[in-house]
């Protein structure tokens, strides 16, 4: 098993390298099949992954992708009404074919992993996106390393007993501290690329605090969700890892935090 969660896990990191070192329209298509993927995976879950109103959250999250690429739509505002309001009548005029909570899933689905994951799109399309990019893997996926790591030596009291016992508040201290000492080191050895000065280096650390926590907010709503579903994965596309909503949980939650706090503050 870990075996094959390495092996899996390096094609992963290589995939998103690769990826997000060609920006534009490669990552955009890449972050699309994504989506639909991690979708899909939702879907699943509320038992309407082959439905029309999981159709039309499909549907929704190509139209949002193309916007992206060629801003075609209104606004946001109006894409999410039409998008609601096209779920709802499904929802009336098929009757009583689909409960409430599958077509809230279905809207809310849309959100939740498209729109969200977009983020590393758009982050990296900022000026200087090709660095600041990265914070969204080192807050993610380097939180929950060293959160890891400091709740196995360290850890005492549990952070959510009910939801993740084996997760400490230690762990959570442990994660933020080390994805903002990750991003310092990340800061200064390519401060000239970002043309930062010292002190926007340490900005760049307390940007990755705030997404390091919310990074954990991703992970532990992604496990309270098979919980009250119960199922173990959301699926089996990434051997030893699960599905793609369980490798890209807190990745979901950290792209836009990273995208904005990186366009506002820098």
């Amino acid at each position: 098993m870990f075996k094959t969660r390495l092996l899996s896990g390096i094609v992963l990191v290589a995939a998103a390298v690769g990826l997000v070192t060609a920006g534009g329209d490669i990552l955009l298509a890449g972050l699309l099949l994504v989506s639909l993927v991690g979708q899909f995976e939702l879907y699943r879950i509320f038992g309407m992954e082959k439905s029309l109103a999981g159709g039309i959250g499909y549907l929704g999250a190509v139209l949002y992708y193309l916007d992206l690429r060629l801003s075609f739509l209104p606004s946001f505002e109006v894409f999410m009404l039409g998008l609601l309001v096209l779920l709802m009548a499904v929802y009336v005029f098929a009757f009583p074919k689909y409960q409430a909570d599958q077509v809230f899933a279905a809207f809310g689905g849309v959100f939740y992993v498209p729109v969200m994951l977009a983020g590393i799109y758009q982050a990296r399309a900022l000026p200087a996106g090709a660095y600041l990019v990265w914070l969204i893997f080192l807050c993610s996926w380097g939180c929950d390393t060293c959160a890891y790591c400091v709740g196995v030596r360290i850890g005492k009291h549990k952070m959510t007993p009910k939801l993740s016992p084996k997760k400490s508040v230690e762990g959570a201290v442990g994660g933020c501290v080390g994805a903002a000492l990750l991003t310092l080191l990340y800061g200064f050895l390519f401060q000239e690329g970002m043309k930062l000065s010292d002190g926007e280096v340490f900005l760049l650390a307390g940007i990755a605090v705030a997404g390091a926590a919310i990074s954990m907010v991703g992970d532990l709503a992604a496990s309270a969700i098979k919980r009250n579903y119960g199922v173990k994965d959301y699926g089996k596309l990434i051997p030893g890892h699960g599905g793609v909503l369980d490798r890209f949980d807190s990745v979901i939650f950290t792209a836009p935090v990273i995208y904005y706090l990186g366009k506002f503050l820098m």
